[in-house]
């Protein structure tokens, strides 16, 4: 193709998915059809990937694809080696993908589609991709050492502690929400468990087969992928088999069982279970992505929920707080987040075989998650608004049925009991009335999609295909996430006492990942045996300290770049950042100090405990004094991880303005350069 009809090309392309965004922002119908956002997100995926990803690596980064990466110069068998890229952006982008991009977008829309689609296309485009693609290629200049220990190098060593221990803090509690998701979506499903238990044999097989046999990317793909589409359709026959009981655990069995095998994802050597199951988890969540987007194509189904509701003026029904900042501590995964900083400085940039590869692995996966997010906000919006608030609202915790409906109804949103139940029988449930986290919102979305697309007599079956597949993708980010931990773990322990830092001793590996586990295991069970105790307590602070995750690492990609003599560039990291502090330390400050006990921590321990001093009830009582200590854990763990991000951003500040003015002198701490050719001589 000639230079100008490519110019010609990418100039309409980009017309159109600027026209697209203009008009679904300026659309004044009642409705608008979901095609529209579907285009604009696919235009924005295709124009950023070209031109921005393209400036990031060449002119930013600028990668170089004969520097010896890692996988190479530590190769050891166990975490350091050398992979396939496909089968690595497999294992990346099935970490990373966890519940934010499904659960956040299905969430935030309450505040109508709008909002939502502008920050996953803008966030995921100037933020999230750099974010991943800078910490990345600073973990792999640096031998894939962990966010904490670079910033403790390339900082100071105060920094680099507070980092290292808010770190751990934040990722014992996201591992523990994703463990107890995912607990929540087994015990509703038989064929969950039946399916995601498959994975694992058939991930040992490919590991094995792949790196001890020598068998090809290819072959061992293909059986995978056949053996999972078998399990899919195993796991959907075993009501008619009869055998369906023998995959029916209480939600404790379940937590166990995710402790175990988070523990041996951590300690196996990567290859043989940990990249091959994500590799092979990446074929049904990209998949099923797929074709769920052709449905939508195929289907252009009318988006109800309007492009912005009464609901920003932090009055929603599912959650309350206003469109800024809450809007992008909901959305997190699928535009910007910190814990993509822990993969990207963890597993991947020990099994990365170029360093080139950084741009379609860090922020290729990043924008497919995007638009992974966006299906998911089309599915939400394509239902009728009283319906999603009906499955969604607090209230159904504390009001029956008909007051539930009778509120939202009154709010502009009409629904009725009738209805709700007629969508409960239509895919198999009991009720859906308070189904709330976001999942089953997007399962029945997704069952409207496809019975649409492939016959309306199977809503259950796709409704309970969509609950397995939600359940398969944040299960990955939490074995990805666990290995991760256990690096920074270890080099947190080497600090005081040198062989457990050692990544390639068993000993250590076994004991930091059993700490490990036993600390996120700890608030899992909880969180499972006691639904007003444990880790419910930190859902509110969930996506604050994600956020606040992206924040440390946009600060150590900042200081990378002054030091590689690229200040010039330093508003690829510094706008984000600064946005980002002041959507969390804004959401972080009203979730402690708000007046409104619905919304306030010290005033929703204040009102729990006015109520106690009052009597009544024991069980009332039990309640209310849980709600109490829940509300105090709230204030304490959300005012440490507010406290060490202020000490590390203004630790890099200092930083900066000291290499900037020429009084500190600029030591980059890069491993030695070595080029693929002189592999032999290492």
């Amino acid at each position: 193709m000639s230079k100008f009809l490519r110019i010609l090309l990418w100039f309409g392309i980009s017309a159109l998915g600027a026209g697209s965004v203009a008009y679904s922002a300026l659309h004044q119908g009642e409705t608008i059809n979901a095609l529209w956002l579907v285009v604009a997100g696919l235009c924005t995926f295709a124009v950023a990937y070209r031109f921005y990803s393209k400036w990031l690596v060449t002119k930013v980064l600028v990668l170089d694809a004969q520097r010896a990466t890692p996988a190479y110069t530590k190769k050891d068998g166990k975490d350091y080696v050398p992979t396939n890229k496909w089968v690595v952006f497999g294992h990346h982008f099935a970490a990373i993908a966890g519940p934010g991009p499904l659960v956040g977008p299905v969430l935030a829309a309450q505040f109508g589609y709008l909002p939502g689609m502008l920050w996953l296309l803008i966030g995921a485009t100037l933020g999230g991709g750099v974010h991943d693609a800078i910490v990345m290629f600073a973990s792999i200049r640096r031998g894939g050492k962990s966010l904490g220990q670079m910033l403790k190098e390339e900082i100071n060593p105060v920094v680099g502690i507070v980092a290292m221990i808010s770190v751990l803090g934040i990722m014992t509690i996201l591992l523990a929400v994703l463990g107890l998701v995912v607990v929540k979506a087994l015990a509703e499903s038989s064929w969950s468990l039946f399916t995601i238990a498959m994975t694992i044999p058939l991930a040992l097989i490919m590991g094995m087969a792949h790196t001890m046999f020598k068998a090809s990317v290819r072959s061992v793909t293909i059986f995978g992928i056949v053996g999972l589409l078998v399990s899919v359709w195993a796991g959907s026959k075993l009501p008619e088999w009869g055998i369906a009981h023998y995959f029916d655990h209480p939600g404790e069995w379940h937590a166990w069982s995710i402790m175990i095998y988070g523990f041996a994802a951590s300690v196996l050597p990567v290859w043989l279970l940990l990249a091959p199951r994500d590799y092979l988890s990446t074929f049904m969540k990209i998949g099923t992505v797929a074709v769920l987007a052709i449905a939508i194509i195929f289907v252009a189904p009318q988006l109800h929920m309007p492009k912005l509701t009464k609901f920003v003026d932090g009055t929603g029904l599912v959650f309350a707080g206003t469109v800024f900042p809450f809007v992008f501590i909901t959305i997190a995964c699928g535009a910007i987040s910190g814990f993509h900083a822990l993969i990207s400085s963890g597993t991947t940039p020990k099994l990365l075989d170029r360093e080139d590869n950084i741009r379609s692995i860090a922020y290729g996966a990043m924008i497919t998650e995007m638009l992974v997010a966006l299906m998911a906000l089309i599915a939400a919006c394509a239902l009728m608004p009283g319906e999603y608030f009906a499955i969604n609202a607090g209230m159904n915790k504390t009001l029956p049925p008909d007051k539930v409906v009778e509120t939202i109804t009154a709010a502009g949103f009409p629904v009725t009991v009738d209805g709700m139940n007629t969508l409960a029988k239509e895919i198999g449930e009991k009720t859906m009335f308070g189904r709330a986290g976001g999942a089953p919102t997007f399962a029945v979305g997704m069952a409207h999609m496809f019975a649409r697309a492939f016959g309306d007599g199977l809503m259950a079956f796709w409704y309970h295909f969509a609950i397995m597949f939600e359940a398969l993708f944040i299960l990955t980010t939490i074995d990805a996430g666990t290995r991760v931990g256990r690096f920074i773990l270890q080099d947190f322990m080497g600090g005081i006492w040198k062989p457990l830092g050692n990544t390639r001793s068993w000993p250590a590996n076994v004991f930091a990942s059993g700490l490990l586990v036993a600390a996120w295991g700890y608030f899992l069970y909880m969180g499972v045996v006691d639904p007003l105790g444990g880790i419910n307590t930190l859902w509110p602070i969930f996506g604050i300290a994600n956020q606040l995750l992206a924040v440390i690492g946009l600060c150590l990609g900042t200081t990378v770049l002054i030091k590689m003599g690229k200040a010039r560039f330093m508003a690829v990291t510094v706008l984000p950042l600064l946005f980002l502090m002041s959507a969390t330390f804004s959401a972080g400050y009203i979730k402690i100090f708000d007046k409104d006990p619905k919304m306030g921590f010290i005033a929703g321990a204040k009102d729990a405990a006015a109520n106690i001093a009052k009597g009544g009830t024991e069980t009332q009582m039990k309640v209310w004094a849980a709600q109490e200590f829940n509300f105090q854990v709230n204030v304490f763990v959300t005012g440490f991880f507010l406290l060490a991000v202020a000490v590390i951003f203004f630790g890099c500040l200092f930083e900066w303005v000291r290499l900037l003015s020429g009084k500190k002198k600029v030591v980059l701490k890069e491993d030695p350069y070595v080029a693929l050719p002189d592999l032999e001589r290492v």
